[in-house]
């Protein structure tokens, strides 16, 4: 499976964007999905999370701000994000839970203050 992150841009403080996922091979029978982050200087970390049921987990710091949502028939997961703030900037990934694929490249999300 090979996952593609796209969707990041720049873009104010308390603006915001929609991040897409798509894999190349069949997740429906994947267990979870996530989208994680990663900060210049910092670990990557999960952001937030969705089960095959729909069931999701958010990191404290997006709940609220962020909604993870996926369509298995179209091999796509997404990340609504809204109310950005500076801290947010950080390269975007998708991957299963726990990862086990190629991270990719990721797609950068800068928001400026």
């Amino acid at each position: 499976v090979q996952l593609q992150a796209f969707g990041g841009g720049l873009v104010q403080a308390g603006g915001s964007l929609r991040l897409s996922c798509a894999a190349s091979g069949r997740i429906f029978n994947i267990n979870a999905m996530a989208w994680y982050r990663q900060a210049p200087g910092k670990q990557r970390e999960l952001v937030a999370s969705i089960t095959s049921g729909g069931r999701t987990y958010y990191a404290d710091s997006v709940k609220g701000r962020f909604t993870i949502s996926r369509d298995n028939a179209a091999n796509t997961v997404y990340l609504q994000m809204n109310s950005l703030k500076p801290e947010d900037t950080a390269v975007y990934y998708c991957n299963a839970v726990p990862a086990r694929y190629n991270w990719g490249q990721g797609t950068l999300v800068t928001v400026s203050s």
